[in-house]
């Protein structure tokens, strides 16, 4: 029992004191909370900018109730032609807002065409406005009936408690002169799942990295590869061939959700052709909650090409970086209790960059969504949540410049630490010493 004691105290004692322990301790909890509020409020922060919006209300009632902010200001116009206000979208305007009929009674007689895909907090800031003017205006229509009886009452009830959700229709125009609808729930889940393929897929690949460098240098292998070749072409082997393993993985997905994707757009069309045959038939209207037409049209609107060729890009640049220090990580320890030392910092870095490209789908142009798209360590992330929205081309020229250098500089230095690092046994190295292995020549 005397000797089970000694081993408990030892095991214990030797690991609570390491000052590893006791920052970590200290630390991981200011750390843990910094990392779930910083990105959220961070998210709530807009960009500097006014966006002004032109209001055509041929209708009369409903301009009055649109109150501008701080962060959007709305003009009522005259001219019921947007024609002419089309052209300066992107430039004097942000979005023209056009209601062109009473929504008591028709509830779609309302857009909102923008240059770009329109902001989650602008669309809801017009429909729950849009939504309590129409509220209102049924009750005092009821309440000029003059029915005082139970079922006015009731229908009063009824109002105010489901109240009346006006659906914004959302239009983008090009610089073509082309109008098409589109759906900011639309990019918005095409930005959050390109996001987690990327997040995910630096995570796994990242990780495979390393737990391939650390099992060759457990085994010994590594001592034999280096002597018929130079211990840097090792290492950009085993990240290429790796990251291609991801690349392939992605193609095969890429092909089969396509598959899928028209299968389910055939089952969809002909879902529709059979609900409008029996709405026929039955002689009642009826309005489809799923609308075939209408969802592959928005989904025309996302500029596929783009994404596709930037989340390529992106995830090259992502992949590379980050592998190169899971690669620095796994040559610079000899066991799965180290690992962990060394890897809090990037997991946490990680989580950041996944929370801040989760909270910038709110507000894609704010200063969290802006500064995280060019910092190579987040980039890879929150791009692809903002580049659905529509981004200036700069932005995205000057994104890529960034994080390919960036990772370049980073393999450049991570391939001198695998160098020496891969062939150090039976000791734990300090940051201190991995920083002077980079400097040796």
């Amino acid at each position: 029992m005397n000797t089970l004691g000694l081993v408990i105290e030892r095991e214990y004692t030797s690991r609570v004191k390491k000052k590893s322990f006791i920052l970590l301790t200290i630390l991981m909890p200011f750390l843990f909370v910094g990392l779930a509020f910083v990105p959220m409020w961070l998210s709530t922060i807009k960009d500097s900018g006014v966006k002004k919006i032109a209001v055509i209300d041929q209708t009369g009632l409903y301009a009055p109730d649109l109150k501008s902010s701080e962060h959007y200001q709305f003009q009522l116009v005259g001219d019921a032609d947007t024609t002419n206000y089309q052209t300066q979208l992107g430039n004097e305007l942000f979005a023209i807002l056009q209601i062109t009929g009473d929504l008591s009674k028709n509830p779609k007689a309302v857009s909102l065409t923008s240059g770009k895909q329109t902001p989650m907090d602008l669309q809801s800031q017009i429909e729950n406005t849009l939504s309590e003017k129409v509220t209102q205006q049924k009750l005092d229509e009821l309440a000029a009936s003059g029915n005082v009886d139970q079922a006015a009452i009731t229908q009063v009830r009824n109002i105010i408690e489901s109240g009346s959700h006006i659906s914004l229709s959302t239009l983008k125009w090009s610089k073509s002169g082309d109008v098409s609808e589109t759906s900011t729930t639309v990019a918005s889940i095409v930005g959050m799942t390109f996001t987690i393929l990327i997040y995910m897929f630096i995570m796994i690949y990242g990780s495979m990295v390393m737990q391939a460098v650390m099992e060759e240098k457990r085994s010994r292998i590594v001592e034999v590869m280096i002597s018929s070749m130079k211990p840097v072409n090792l290492l950009i082997g085993k990240i290429i061939a790796i990251g291609l393993v991801g690349l392939t993985q992605l193609l095969i997905w890429a092909v089969m959700v396509g598959v899928l994707f028209l299968a389910g757009s055939s089952f969809l069309g002909l879902s529709q052709e059979v609900m409008n045959a029996q709405t026929t038939a039955n002689g009642m209207e009826m309005a489809a909650d799923i609308d075939a037409a209408g969802i592959m049209s928005m989904l025309m609107t996302i500029n596929w090409v783009e994404i596709a060729v930037f989340f390529i890009v992106y995830f090259i640049g992502g992949f590379v970086l980050y592998a190169s220090i899971f690669a620095v990580i796994g040559a610079s320890v000899d066991n799965e209790q180290d690992v962990q030392q060394f890897m809090m910092p990037v997991t946490i870095l990680l989580l950041f960059a996944f929370y801040a490209g989760f909270y910038s789908v709110q507000n894609p142009d704010g200063p969290l969504a802006y500064w995280c798209s060019f910092i190579p360590f987040t980039s890879p992330i929150v791009m692809m949540v903002r580049i659905p929205f529509g981004i200036p081309f700069w932005q995205e020229l000057l994104s890529v410049a960034l994080l390919y250098g960036t990772f370049i500089l980073i393999s450049y230095l991570a391939a001198k630490i695998y160098r020496v690092g891969i062939l150090m046994y039976g000791k734990k190295p300090t940051l201190k010493e991995i920083i002077k292995w980079a400097t040796y020549k």
